[in-house]
């Protein structure tokens, strides 16, 4: 289980609650059991891509949707990683019947 960590002073501002870095979930506030889902998918889409390739493909995908859609958080939300997760967050038991490499 990764662990969650409150900050204070959270690096993306008041948009975003929580941020996964690995094993790591670092959290404004704390979270309810549908955002640590959400989070915990988002351990799950690392640790098959490996980590860093996760990142490159996620940053890569967001610069591209933020020039497609001019606005960084349409494209956030558009990042098939964030669609994966916002559409199953609410499953508690996405997680166990969860399909590797089938992210939307």
């Amino acid at each position: 289980m990764p662990k969650i960590l409150r900050i204070k002073k959270f690096p993306l501002g008041k948009d975003f609650l929580a941020l996964t870095l690995g094993e790591f979930i670092l959290a404004r506030e704390p979270l309810n059991r549908y955002a640590v889902n959400h989070e915990l998918i988002h351990v799950a889409q690392q640790r098959e891509l490996l980590y860093i390739p996760f990142f490159i493909w996620y940053g890569i995908e967001w610069l591209v949707l933020c020039i497609k859609y001019r606005d960084r958080l349409k494209a956030y939300y558009n990042i098939r990683f964030e669609k994966e997760a916002y559409r199953h967050q609410n499953d508690l038991s996405y997680l166990k019947n969860r399909r590797h490499y089938h992210y939307q």
